[in-house]
């Protein structure tokens, strides 16, 4: 038996899906069987041998539930997320809490992109760009899931050319591996039979106190990245690249994630209504180095970023009012969760000096991502 902190309940773990048992995050996985545009949907658990467990729908591709250890051994939900899937559906909640977003994670300028001269307009939902793939992005589509053994499950999506008005057959794959070293290994692939774009990322939302009640403003972010992307009032890149030092968007050493999150006097912290920026790497795609570290005084959970990817944007739950309300009950509130997305950097197919995001026919996509939980004092 296994007690959450903070919620006053006692929970059963369970095996692997398929499973009728509660898990230990306290989810009922009958309340994720369903179907969603023809294609049925289900929860699926990831265990390992030290008691953490990972539980993941497919539709989206989406985490559900991390159940990750404090300094005392104890297990706390560290991710937002929703009781059931029809929670998740685009037409009761608009929200990307925990999904594989695809086909191009962040913002694309007026929703337009250039391939092979031609210019193809794509939707324009948020602020007149096209975010994470438009309004029916992946993360609203069921993928098709394969668990493999208690601790790896793959999920595989088939994205028809026009899809959202992208072009080119894309066949894309997300293998999701919780490892004994406590770290959820993210593994991502894509192919196309035209040329197309595609930036793929997770879109988990962390709160390391393992209580959404508890705002994230006291967890303490370090990333390894000396510059970052200036975005406009309308959370564009400019397609400048500046220095952190001396700003508030300076995490090279450690702080809290509230430490300058409302001075609003620096025009990024403004425009972005706390933090949603692109930082730039300095590991060189090494997805060995650590690329970003967030930690609770809390509980003395910590959680390393490593990434084969040249950006990471930090989003720290801006825009969360009170109008959502996730698993057990509770409310999310600004500040609930922070988002750690590795990718290419936002717009990129519009800014040719930035690391590429086309793919070509003949090419594999692949993107890595490790979430990697410890404890520290």
């Amino acid at each position: 038996m296994i007690a959450i902190a903070g919620l006053g309940l006692t929970l059963t773990s369970c095996n692997s899906q398929p499973q009728s048992k509660t898990t230990a995050s306290g989810l009922d996985p009958e309340k994720f069987v369903a179907e969603y545009q023809g294609k049925p949907t289900a929860l699926y658990t990831l265990k390992n041998s030290n008691g953490m467990e990972v539980c993941v729908t497919n539709f989206g591709g989406r985490i559900v539930s991390i159940m990750a250890p404090d300094r005392e051994g104890s297990m706390h939900d560290v991710v937002l997320g929703f009781d059931s899937v029809q929670a998740y559906f685009p037409e009761n909640n608009q929200t990307d809490f925990g999904a594989s977003i695809g086909r191009y994670a962040n913002r694309l300028n007026q929703g337009r992109i250039v391939i092979e001269g031609d210019t193809i307009q794509l939707p324009q939902n948020n602020f007149g760009h096209c975010l994470h793939g438009g309004p029916s992005g992946w993360q609203y589509k069921v993928y098709d899931a394969k668990q493999l053994n208690d601790s790896t499950l793959t999920l595989t999506i088939d994205s028809p050319d026009g899809d959202n008005n992208f072009p080119g057959n894309v066949k894309a794959e997300v293998t999701y591996s919780l490892l004994s070293d406590n770290s959820i290994d993210i593994r991502y692939k894509a192919t196309t039979d035209k040329p197309t774009v595609v930036n793929m990322t997770n879109h988990s939302y962390f709160n390391l106190n393992g209580n959404p009640e508890e705002p994230i403003t006291n967890n303490i972010l370090t990333i390894n990245a000396s510059r970052f992307t200036p975005v406009d009032s309308t959370y564009m890149t400019t397609g400048e690249i500046l220095e952190v030092a001396g700003t508030p968007m300076d995490f090279t050493t450690a702080k809290e994630v509230g430490a300058d999150i409302t001075k609003v006097d620096y025009e990024q912290v403004k425009f972005g209504n706390g933090y949603d920026h692109n930082w730039v790497l300095d590991t060189n795609g090494d997805d060995t180095q650590v690329a970003a570290t967030l930690y609770s005084p809390t509980t003395g959970i910590k959680l390393e970023v490593l990434t084969n990817e040249p950006g990471i944007q930090v989003y720290s739950g801006n825009f969360l009012d009170g109008t959502v309300t996730g698993k057990h009950g509770i409310t999310y509130q600004q500040r609930s969760g922070i988002c750690l997305e590795t990718q290419k950097y936002p717009d990129s197919p519009n800014k040719p000096e930035w690391p590429s995001a086309y793919l070509n026919p003949g090419e594999t996509y692949e993107s890595h991502c490790i979430f990697r939980f410890s404890t520290a004092e």
